[in-house]
């Protein structure tokens, strides 16, 4: 098979050119974790796709930076193995206090009423339906100590009790042969995950922290955890779900992040 190459950029000094994007970025990017990473993965490899474009035009540079990303996304689900699991740890090393993350503060915590709660799910499934907490907490649970990794550079590793994923979707009759699962959160944050992940033996609809409910400031009254994806991909305060072919997006990979978020 014929190998095409791409006609190389000329007349452009290759460290004004990667300069010259990293300034765009420090212009355009509030967020240092997101900064940082578009920075470092920033190459003149990735600056090829801008050929016949004018380095300067922040449009090209965006649409480049884009096209990258999804071919980074495209790279990590060929090689995301499904059967791999992440590592588990003892109680003894459950980080305590476990860390709040969110994209506002502690004193801005979502407070879910429990009794009026009710999760949404619809889209490519059989039974499209509400469900609430009682009904959930019936289904089959189990506990896992997981590390949570977050996009800024830290860790922690928490204990986090729930129903499998994978049991809730074949209950539900999702089509697994769908692409994303879409998530809407009661702190208006989104997210979407691919379906390999869904199904992962570790992904769990969390009900409970540390043996106790889970409290508001970690997700109350669900959170998915996935312990194969970053932080940024493990919403909280979950009040729908949906099955989809068509790419969902989420609060902070519509702003840049990398959609598929693998740890």
């Amino acid at each position: 098979m014929k190998i095409l190459q791409r006609p190389p950029l000329t007349g452009v000094d290759g460290d004004a050119a990667l300069a010259e994007a990293r300034k765009l970025i420090g212009r355009r990017i509030a967020q240092p974790a997101r900064r940082a990473f578009l920075q470092r993965s920033l190459t003149l490899g990735g600056l090829s796709l801008l050929s016949g474009c004018s380095i300067s035009d922040n449009s090209s540079v965006e649409a480049a930076l884009a096209r990258i990303s999804r071919f980074n996304d495209t790279v990590q689900g060929w090689i995301f193995d499904p059967n791999r699991l992440a590592p588990t740890y003892p109680d003894a090393m459950i980080t305590r206090p476990f860390p709040f993350n969110a994209y506002y503060g502690e004193d801005e915590i979502r407070e879910v009423d429990e009794a009026g709660y009710r999760l949404e799910v619809t889209g490519l499934v059989a039974d499209k339906r509400s469900w609430t907490l009682a009904e959930l907490r019936a289904m089959p649970q189990q506990d896992q100590v997981t590390r949570h990794i977050c996009v800024e550079g830290w860790s922690a590793i928490g204990k986090w009790g729930g129903v499998h994923f994978a049991d809730f979707l074949k209950r539900v009759g999702a089509d697994t042969s769908a692409k994303y699962i879409g998530f809407k959160c009661a702190d208006d944050y989104y997210t979407s995950i691919d379906m390999p992940t869904a199904l992962h033996p570790q992904t769990l609809l969390t009900l409970s922290y540390d043996g106790q409910p889970l409290p508001p400031k970690y997700g109350f009254p669900m959170k998915l955890r996935m312990p194969t994806k970053l932080g940024y991909k493990n919403p909280k305060h979950i009040k729908a779900i949906f099955v989809t072919n068509t790419y969902p997006g989420g609060y902070w990979e519509d702003q840049g992040y990398n959609w598929f978020g693998g740890s």
